[in-house]
């Protein structure tokens, strides 16, 4: 059975707030996307214990590590004002597509 792609309107490296759950407000960089689960993994947020057995060359014990957050619980930072937004789609003349914040309009891509 082949799973339907779904698009990610938030991409790696992303600034984003979170909306909702323990880490309400709390601001961060996206650090992986996975579409096809609607899951986000941001800096700092949705901390979680883990205990690791050494393996190799890194060390045992229990370590802090990222989570998986849906992705509908984090908005994008508006470039402009800072603050959360929505993601839309703007295509130019020449046909490229590229994300704006919907808040104010400006685009998104470096």
């Amino acid at each position: 059975m082949v799973k339907a792609s779904k698009r990610a309107k938030i991409k790696k490296n992303d600034q984003v707030v979170l909306m909702a759950g323990r880490d309400k407000g709390k601001r961060g960089r996206v650090l992986a996307v996975a579409p096809l689960r609607g899951k986000v993994k941001v800096e700092g947020a949705g901390m979680i214990k883990r205990h690791q057995k050494p393996a190799g060359n890194r060390g045992g014990g229990i370590i802090d590590k990222e989570a998986w957050i849906d992705i509908s619980n984090v908005q994008i930072v508006d470039p402009q004002s800072g603050k959360p937004s929505r993601v839309n789609y703007k295509i130019e003349g020449d046909g490229t597509k590229f994300r704006v914040a919907t808040t104010s309009g400006h685009s998104l891509e470096k």
